[in-house]
């Protein structure tokens, strides 16, 4: 889904640089569930929060990683509860929905994605790209 408006007022913000290997997305996890707990989020909300960051950053690692190049999460909460989640990473191209089979061991990311969040879609970079996701609470 993409979606023109995808930007969030922010009360609060958040942001980090990570090192796109796949020991990075438990670390995404817990820098982002620290700033979600002291924005003060229920913990249900934050897991909804943390899944679609989780989701984002496991494709940027897998599908986004260029040697040598960081990926980026920022993530925004304003007054309405409306939390913006945004992962860039310097990898061109645009993301889809799979369609797995049922013994398909992944693509299924941005299906929960989808599910989770009011709208997502892919902002095009001079480098890479950035996919982002509005949610709800």
């Amino acid at each position: 889904m993409n979606a023109e408006s995808h930007d969030v007022n922010p009360l609060h913000g958040w942001k980090q640089r990570f090192t796109p290997v796949p020991l990075s997305v438990p670390h995404v996890r817990r820098a982002a569930d620290a700033a979600l707990r002291a924005w003060g989020l229920d913990r249900s909300s934050a897991a909804l929060v943390l899944l679609v960051v989780s989701e984002l950053a496991t494709n940027a690692v897998r599908h986004g990683r260029v040697p040598g190049r960081y990926f980026e999460v920022r993530i925004a909460c304003d007054a309405e509860k409306m939390v913006g989640v945004e992962v860039s990473d310097p990898r061109e191209g645009h993301p889809a929905l799979a369609d797995p089979t049922p013994d398909d061991e992944s693509g299924r990311g941005l299906a929960i994605v989808d599910a989770l969040a009011e709208a997502w879609g892919v902002r095009e970079r001079v480098v890479g790209k950035t996919v982002w996701a509005r949610i709800r609470l």
